[in-house]
């Protein structure tokens, strides 16, 4: 697995990563999820990076990237057949 973007947020990530992977793979793929059990590591894992990029001065650099894209996202996330 890779390293965060944010070195701090190594560990939340890694186990994020972990749980989803075997998540995944034993239940999602195999028709046993109900929900995403990862959910709240994947929370606490966006909000270290959110904190991070923040602290960095890189959140409106993302900001504005996803503004500019934002039809290019309208296009290629709408559903198949759409």
């Amino acid at each position: 697995m890779s390293a965060s973007l944010a070195p701090e947020c190594n560990v939340l990530k890694e186990r994020y990563d972990s749980c989803f992977l075997k998540w995944y793979s034993e239940k999602y793929l195999r028709g046993n999820a109900t929900q995403d059990e990862c959910a709240p590591l994947f929370n606490a894992y966006k909000a270290c990076l959110s904190k991070a990029l923040k602290e960095r001065g890189i959140d409106q650099m993302v900001d504005e990237a996803r503004m500019d894209n934002k039809d290019n996202d309208a296009q290629y996330m709408k559903p198949a057949g759409g």
